[in-house]
């Protein structure tokens, strides 16, 4: 079990911070995403949760706490059918799927979609997106 906070207060922390929170925070429940507050020594400190894993995370004994500086962002995506490529490029990916691509930008937000009876393929130059279908076609998309 672990927990990933970042604080959210300017402050270097001590090398044995993590045990007094992980103390602070024994028995509670926390999820990532959430912010959270500690008191300690009258203060309110404020944390965000990063990562609680699992989430929802009860803090225990064996639970490892640990710090960030940075924000750290997941976003998960589930489909309909299996994902055969993911092609990164300036302005996103391009997900290729066995009759279908799907363009989004680095936000998860859908820029294009199309399908195609046979798909061969999908390549990048820079700003633009190669498809290579049915054979004998190629379409160009310049999100």
């Amino acid at each position: 079990m672990r927990l990933v906070l970042r604080p959210l207060f300017e402050a270097e922390l001590p090398a044995d911070f993590g045990d007094v929170i992980k103390n602070k925070l024994a028995g509670r429940e926390v999820r990532t995403g959430e912010e959270i507050e500690v008191e300690l020594l009258g203060k309110f400190l404020r944390f965000k949760v990063v990562l609680a894993e699992p989430s929802p995370l009860k803090v225990g004994r064996n639970t490892r706490v640990e710090f960030s500086q940075g924000e750290v962002e997941v976003v998960d995506f589930e489909f309909d059918g299996p994902v055969s490529e993911v092609i990164p490029f300036e302005k996103g990916f391009v997900i290729a799927f066995e009759r279908e691509v799907l363009i989004m930008n680095h936000n998860g937000q859908k820029i294009y979609s199309d399908e195609f009876e046979k798909l061969n393929g999908v390549r990048v130059s820079k700003e633009t997106v190669v498809i290579i279908h049915d054979g004998n076609k190629i379409r160009l998309v310049k999100p």
